[in-house]
Parts: C-alpha cells; structure tokens; sequence
C-alpha cells in the first residue's frame, strides 16, 4: 500500500500520531516537548514531555549515541518583559551515532519538518553544548 501525496518522506512514512501530538503541543500545550524516532521505515513519537518537565528533562530524554528528532515549546521572558512562547524544532545528531543513522535523518529532516506546521525555530546539534539552555534562549529572543 503506497502512502498518501505528501505523506511519505524520503522513503519513510510519518505517523498520524506526529501531528496529532504536535498539534495537541502547539494548541493544548498539553506537551512540553515531544521526541520522535524513526522505526522501522516510519517517524513515530518516541517520548512526550509532561507540560510540567524542564528543558533538561528534555535534553536528558535524548540518546546519548542515536540521532533523533524533537519539538520544544519553550517559554521565555523578553528583554521588554513579556512573556512568551516558541516552538523548536531540533535536530539531535550526535557525533558518535552510525553514520547511516546520520544520513536517514539528514536526508528526512526537511520533509518530515513540513508535516508540522508552527516550528518557529530550528536547530541543528551534534553535541550536548550545542542544546545549552544559553544557546537555546539566545534563538528564541
């Protein structure tokens, strides 16, 4: 059975459950952050974050050695003093994952990005320093 136009990406199909659980995250905040894997020829949510976790729940959420994908809504202070939201988008590829795993992920980040509607930032990270609160927070602003 062939997947639906738009569907596919890359070769790997996306579960319905992806959007259903972003969407919950962006309109419900019902998530603080969502990981996601790719299984079997398929993007499946792996991990979601209770709206209640820290960025370093999240950050200690993902594999030392695998590549993965993540949302993030992380709130913030403005210089001005307001409060605010944003979604990450994150690229985990940490150096020390399979080469193969590197390029399934690389070559399914941007269409697997375009079935969730409302990433506001992306970010790329091979390294646990490149996920430092600091650098996230300096992208948000």
């Amino acid at each position: 059975m062939a997947a639906s136009p738009g569907f596919a990406v890359s070769g790997l199909a996306v579960n319905e459950e992806c959007k259903q659980k972003f969407l919950e995250l962006k309109a419900k905040r019902n998530h603080r952050f969502i990981i996601f894997k790719i299984d079997k020829q398929e993007v499946v949510v792996e991990k979601l974050g209770e709206p209640d976790e820290t960025y370093d729940d999240f950050t200690a959420s993902l594999p030392a050695e695998e590549c993965r994908y993540a949302v993030f809504d992380l709130d913030f202070t403005t210089i001005e003093n307001c409060q605010k939201s944003k979604i990450f988008f994150i690229a985990w590829s940490p150096d020390t994952s399979k080469v193969r795993m590197k390029m399934v992920y690389a070559s399914s980040k941007d269409r697997f990005k375009r079935e969730l509607d409302g990433i506001q930032v992306e970010l790329q990270a091979t390294d646990p320093s490149e996920l430092s609160f600091d650098i996230i927070k300096s992208r948000a602003l």
